[in-house]
């Protein structure tokens, strides 16, 4: 038989690739997800997955729902549907074993222990962990982001909005996630510090960290995620790649300034 052709070769390549990611195991999935706020839907219908080794993100105006998935999948909101965590439904597993299992929730408020320092608060996020893999953790976060390093022993609460991001993303990595849940981590972000988050995202992923990122910032989406949900009123309007999404003229117009 003869060799491919480099054409050939490129269309194998890349069917091959697609395939892969096709194949991943899914970790979190959400099937005709339902949630209300008394009288108030938040979501309507919901269906998305994650799959393991992906960055996935939820994008879409104030109010659409990504929050609310968010804190749904955590097992913080009562639901109508499913929605399972590597094939458990959530509702019966519960949130401490969520985390136990590897689920870990950095949310919108942060949620930092403002009078205690740096360290002390990631070593409050490797509670579960033995010590030698609190140690290992603080390493990695401290070379993921060395302002931490230089503020190990400032109180939380004297940190910029910035800083005290990178010390919320990396507390939820001192408990060795398998599914990381960032929500909003850019929101009011300067430019600076925008790009210190992004280039935090790709060692993460390297450790084996799937990530849902929920996002207003389309445009942050875009660049980093692999594959991106966009949410209106508490339904899928869009799916697809960033690459599907940025041809797509109603992102462009609506979310992209055209």
């Amino acid at each position: 038989m003869s060799a491919p052709t480099d054409d050939e070769a490129d269309r194998f390549e890349f069917q091959s690739t697609s395939d892969t990611t096709q194949q991943r195991p899914t970790v979190l999935e959400a099937e005709d997800l339902r949630v209300s706020y008394g009288k108030v839907t938040a979501l309507r219908g919901l269906d998305l997955e994650v799959r393991q080794g992906e960055i996935v993100s939820l994008i879409g105006p104030n109010g659409a729902g990504k929050t609310t998935f968010a804190n749904t999948a955590s097992g913080f909101l009562d639901y109508q549907g499913s929605v399972r965590y590597r094939d458990q439904e959530v509702a019966t597993v519960g949130q401490t074993e969520l985390v136990e299992q590897g689920m870990i929730h950095c949310t919108e408020e942060r949620d930092l222990f403002g009078y205690l320092d740096v360290e002390d608060n990631l070593e409050l996020g490797g509670y579960l962990q033995d010590d030698a893999v609190i140690e290992e953790r603080k390493e990695f976060v401290y070379d993921l982001f060395p302002r931490l390093d230089e503020r190990r022993e400032q109180n939380a609460r004297s940190m910029s909005g910035g800083e005290q991001q990178m010390l919320a993303i990396g507390r939820a990595l001192m408990g060795d996630p398998d599914l990381l849940i960032l929500d909003e981590p850019t929101l009011g972000l300067a430019p600076v510090i925008l790009q210190d988050i992004a280039e935090a995202l790709d060692p993460i992923v390297e450790q084996g960290v799937t990530v849902l990122l929920t996002e207003q910032n389309v445009t942050f989406a875009l660049k980093h995620a692999d594959r991106i949900y966009l949410l209106e009123n508490g339904e899928v309007a869009k799916e697809g790649t960033p690459e599907e999404l940025k041809g797509d003229d109603y992102i462009r117009e609506s979310y992209l300034g055209g």
